[in-house]
């Protein structure tokens, strides 16, 4: 899939804007419970119970404060870039390991959590990024890999709060397979709603072969 090239510095550009005071912006504005979002991540670790799961980019643990009523604290991690969101973290799921780290970069070992997922993490990853990120998570996981982001079936650049070339929709699902042919299942997808807490959010399971 033919992708456009940016310019060099872009992966710089943005780390710094979400360790930074963008990114606590964006933390300050994302502290609600999330209570709603039970009804995505219980029934789904019912199913596949997985023993190990890490988020990439788990901000203030909205999604892994579900997780962890199902798998125990200390076995999930949760990654991030900005210290505020872990700070926060480690007040709001106690007993979850978090880790200050970029997502292109992931401090874990090869194949060493079963379920490996980010919700809203790839639509703000550039082009020269984005392969890596796609690539860390695939190699930390044993088993499956999540996501969810706003999809399109083309690239689509868009601002995001006063930001350019913060955001992009492609079809995220596709790169996966794109990527990983012969690693990589599709499981499940589906879609999530504004009613149900979430954006307008498409999501992809995928196991490994």
């Amino acid at each position: 899939m033919a992708r456009t090239k940016t310019k060099g510095g872009e992966t710089a550009r943005l780390e710094t804007l979400w360790a930074g005071a963008f990114g606590n912006a964006y933390v300050d504005r994302n502290v609600s419970p999330g209570d709603a979002r039970a009804e995505l991540w219980l029934p789904l670790m019912d199913e596949f119970e997985p023993d190990t799961v890490l988020e990439v980019g788990c901000g203030v643990g909205a999604n892994l404060q579900w997780i962890t009523q199902r798998v125990e604290a200390k076995r999930v991690t949760g990654s991030d870039i900005n210290a505020k969101a872990l700070r926060l973290l480690d007040r709001r799921v106690p007993g979850v390991r978090g880790v200050n780290a970029p997502a292109r970069e992931l401090p874990l070992a090869d194949r060493s959590v079963e379920f490996v997922f980010c919700m809203g993490l790839l639509m703000h990853q550039p082009d020269e990024t984005l392969d890596k990120v796609m690539s860390e998570m695939v190699r930390v996981s044993s088993r499956y890999v999540f996501c969810g982001e706003y999809s399109d079936t083309d690239t689509v650049e868009d601002a995001y709060c006063g930001q350019e070339r913060a955001l992009f929709r492609r079809d995220y699902g596709a790169l996966f397979l794109d990527l990983f042919p012969y690693d990589l299942n599709l499981v499940r997808e589906g879609q999530l709603r504004p009613e149900e807490e979430w954006d307008v959010v498409t999501w992809w399971l995928f196991e490994r072969a």
